[in-house]
């Protein structure tokens, strides 16, 4: 049979295919195990900012692994993206216990990275995570109590690899926990040494002033907020930027780009693999009105006269006037964490500029 395969030009065949294969293999195996030596000039470009009157600073651009990061993405495509960003001064890493999906995988995906590629820089990061959202049955998996805050961070940190993280945020106000218990357990959470800072998130004005004197008579002071913020959603212009500039509390805007309503992605329509049309996405299909997609293509036209893109645009608005710490982008993919922080390059807005994105934002009226 051998002698027949080797007449009919069959075993090479097989040969050629099987040392293809192993070609293949080989590459997969050298990138996996190749050392990552970050850039020397990685600090060169970026800006940091202080967070609030503490002694950290953020870069100004910050990346979340909300969406693409763990088991929902291929792990050499999030490792390219952590890279990449880290190259470019990107030493702020957001995550939350509940992040990937499925909730835990994304803290997984990161600890290897750490462990593959970060393990030499972790001093130079700012590692977060967060709790507050479902994770496990029964009473005490989710929401604000001691029991549960302190129980979750010790699972991020097991799935990280860390010994402790440098921020770590109550993710959300428990409606029936009193805030007294979820603020003790922060300051208890970095009196054992398990984080540096503690954050709020999603918190409003009141609750959070009433967060702030909490913590400060405990002796650990609030470091810094994480609420939603863009120009298509401006709540926290409504008093919560005034309580914390009054405290010296930092603020990090996740959703700076809406979801990608604020980029190119839907202008001219709702692509069918975008995430207003997928059942699971945070962004539903009847969010993007007629009326929204008007404001989005006069603020693309204002983007393009500054030599923008929409994304650049908006996250320079988002980090105007100094009151937001650091935007916290998303990515699928490393093209757009590079394009995301080409936006510093241009962050002033003239007068004229300001008025005229308020008169495309209140056509409606009041700003939400």
């Amino acid at each position: 049979m051998t002698e027949l395969w080797q007449e009919n030009g069959f075993l090479p065949k097989i040969f050629e295919r099987a040392m293809m294969c192993l070609k293949d293999i080989s590459l997969q195996e050298g990138w996996e195990n190749m050392v990552y030596t970050a850039s020397d000039d990685r600090y060169e470009t970026m800006k940091y900012n202080r967070v609030g009157r503490s002694g950290l600073k953020l870069p100004a651009i910050s990346l979340g692994l909300w969406h693409n990061f763990g088991g929902v993405n291929t792990f050499e495509n999030g490792r390219e993206m952590l890279r990449r960003a880290f190259d470019l001064g990107i030493t702020h890493f957001d995550l939350a216990n509940n992040y990937g999906p499925p909730a835990g995988s994304a803290e997984e995906m990161f600890g290897q990275v750490l462990k593959k590629d970060f393990a030499p820089y972790r001093d130079e990061m700012v590692i977060s995570t967060k709790a507050g959202y479902y994770m496990w049955p029964g009473p005490y998996g989710e929401w604000g109590s001691r029991k549960y805050l302190v129980s979750s961070l010790d699972q991020s940190l097991k799935r990280m690899g860390l010994d402790y993280v440098d921020i770590f945020y109550s993710h959300r106000p428990d409606p029936e926990t009193p805030l007294e218990e979820t603020m003790m357990a922060l300051d208890h959470i970095v009196r054992s040494g398990k984080a540096l800072y503690v954050g709020i998130s999603s918190y409003s004005a009141e609750q959070t002033a009433e967060a702030v004197a909490i913590l400060k008579q405990l002796g650990t002071p609030l470091l810094i907020h994480q609420p939603s913020y863009s120009m298509l959603e401006r709540w926290i212009e409504n008093g919560l930027q005034d309580v914390l500039e009054e405290n010296g509390v930092g603020s990090i805007a996740f959703c700076p780009l809406a979801q990608g309503l604020l980029t190119n992605k839907y202008l001219n329509g709702i692509p069918d693999d975008s995430r207003a049309k997928s059942s699971t996405g945070f962004l539903k299909e009847e969010q993007i009105t007629p009326e929204t997609l008007r404001k989005v293509r006069a603020l693309n036209q204002m983007a393009a006269a500054r030599g923008q893109s929409l994304a650049q645009f908006a996250l320079a608005w988002v980090l105007r006037g100094g009151k937001v710490t650091s935007a916290l982008i998303g990515a699928s993919r490393v093209s757009q964490i590079e394009e995301n922080v080409q936006a510093l390059s241009k962050l002033e807005f003239s007068d004229e500029e300001l008025t005229r994105i308020e008169t495309i934002l209140n056509t409606n009226g009041d700003h939400q």
